[in-house]
């Protein structure tokens, strides 16, 4: 499959000085690459096809050290074969998945923690698209790379987990910093505005927002990653506790996680 997208690549400059690198692939994925100019060393986030990839560290002139998975699904590890066939970097994924996903040259589980060449990378367990979803998360460079859990605007569709286990995961993700880059897996954006403000009409935040977005998308930008803060003021999926959303859907009295849950269920359907 080609992996031309009209979606321009994207370079950010991270604290702990990292180089973060938005990669569109598949028409609507993203993949990461994360570089420590200091060593060389580089890591990439999910790996759909080894094609783009490939070409950018080609272009950058950079070795590829590490391949991190956030979840099974095709569009995130098809292509990993390839890529460690081409450039011998080792696999990091979750050890209950490791039945199906890529061989794991470091299996992981949640509250693990390992230096990826001296900045610290910590595991969060987020099922829910899928039960066995994690994350990772580099406080020094706040950064979190979220896959298919907390997205932009938006939430996975509970393909194997249960609404709480998502609604469990996207608390433990609300409370990273705020300052937090959340790098999620695709451009679904503009699509979870249009939805989002029929659950949160009468936030301003979100309708400053959708404008943008909808600026962005019609340049062909990416719209993500996207900071904590603005997740935690847009989001309705991080939003499901606050009266004012709980009221916009008729559900003033509700658990919180079944809030969640009717909004998720609305978006399945929209």
């Amino acid at each position: 499959m080609s992996f031309a997208t009209e979606t321009p690549v994207q370079t950010h400059h991270l604290p702990a000085d990292l180089t973060l690198v938005t990669l569109p692939y598949l028409g609507d994925n993203y993949t990461y690459l994360l570089h420590d100019p200091a060593s060389g060393a580089t890591a990439v986030i999910d790996v759909g096809e080894a094609a783009p990839i490939e070409a950018e560290l080609a272009k950058r002139g950079w070795q590829l050290s590490e391949i991190w998975l956030t979840h099974h699904h095709w569009d995130h590890i098809d292509g990993v074969a390839d890529l460690v066939k081409s450039t011998g970097a080792l696999v990091v994924g979750a050890e209950v998945d490791a039945h199906r996903l890529p061989p794991l040259a470091r299996p992981v589980v949640a509250g693990d923690s390992f230096e990826f060449v001296g900045h610290r990378v910590d595991i969060i367990d987020v099922p829910g698209h899928t039960v066995g979803h994690i994350a990772y998360h580099l406080p020094d460079s706040a950064v979190a790379f979220t896959g298919d859990s907390l997205m932009a605007l938006g939430c996975g569709r509970l393909f194997e987990g249960t609404p709480d286990q998502m609604y469990e995961s996207l608390s433990a993700l609300a409370k990273l910093p705020p300052h937090t880059q959340i790098c999620s897996g695709h451009e679904y954006t503009a699509a979870n505005a249009a939805f989002a403000v029929t659950i949160d009409p009468d936030n301003a935040a979100l309708a400053t927002r959708q404008h943008q977005i909808t600026a962005k998308r019609a340049e062909k930008q990416p719209t993500v990653p996207s900071l904590l803060s603005l997740e935690l003021a847009t989001n309705p999926y991080l939003r499901a506790h606050l009266p004012e959303v709980k009221a916009a859907i008729g559900m003033e009295s509700a658990p919180n996680t079944e809030v969640f849950a009717e909004i998720r269920r609305r978006k399945d359907s929209f």
